[in-house]
């Protein structure tokens, strides 16, 4: 089974780029997993700023979780997935299976972050984008996808995304293999090729025919 990370600030577009590979690959031996799924059932308290959950540090994860369910996709098991709910900030009761498959996506803003669940991919990948691109898509993003208002957008941005990016995410870049820009097409249609490339002829190129 091959799995592929992708990295990236808030709103550097990583389940957009994602989903460019899904489609090029159009095969539903490829699926893709969000990090977010693998949000703690509740922030851990001393995380909070000015009160507020703080989830955008790396300890807002349940990292054995996540591991465990990569490790178990990577060997041809069937996994239940987490189901987060944005509009409560919390991860729900429900799960959805997934697997057996060949191939996984798994994109979230510290997919490269814990060095157990990064050694598990085959290719890395980290999404540069600069902050005032993130900042407007986040904006967009939120207010229409997930009921936030806007003033809730700038406090959490100044208060624990734009700090946290700078104190952990940031550095993440350097354990990156491929490093994309604002423009991803033609780095997805790459990726797309070589993920068709595994689900017919397998990592190492034998027909799986």
């Amino acid at each position: 089974m091959f799995l592929i990370g992708v990295a990236g600030g808030s709103g550097s577009g990583k389940t957009t780029f994602a989903k460019k590979i899904l489609q090029g690959a159009a095969s539903e031996q490829l699926v893709l997993l969000h990090q977010d799924s693998y949000y703690l059932p509740a922030p851990p308290p001393h995380l909070r700023v000015h009160g507020e959950p703080n989830f955008d540090h790396p300890e807002a994860f349940d990292w054995r979780l996540l591991k465990n369910h990569l490790e178990r996709l990577r060997s041809g098991e069937r996994v239940e997935i987490p189901i987060y709910d944005y509009h409560v900030s919390r991860r729900t009761a429900e799960t959805t299976a997934v697997g057996p498959c060949k191939v996984v996506i798994m994109e979230g803003i510290y997919a490269l972050w814990d060095s157990a669940v990064r050694n598990l991919f085959d290719i890395r990948v980290y999404l540069h984008v600069e902050s005032d691109i993130r900042f407007i898509r986040r904006l967009h993003r939120d207010v229409r996808e997930r009921g936030r208002t806007l003033d809730g957008i700038i406090r959490q941005y100044y208060d624990t995304v734009r700090p946290m990016h700078h104190e952990f995410l940031e550095a993440t870049r350097q354990y990156a293999d491929v490093i994309v820009g604002e423009e991803t097409d033609i780095a997805a249609e790459i990726l797309g090729a070589r993920v068709k490339e595994v689900i017919a002829h397998g990592a190492n190129g034998e027909s799986l025919s």
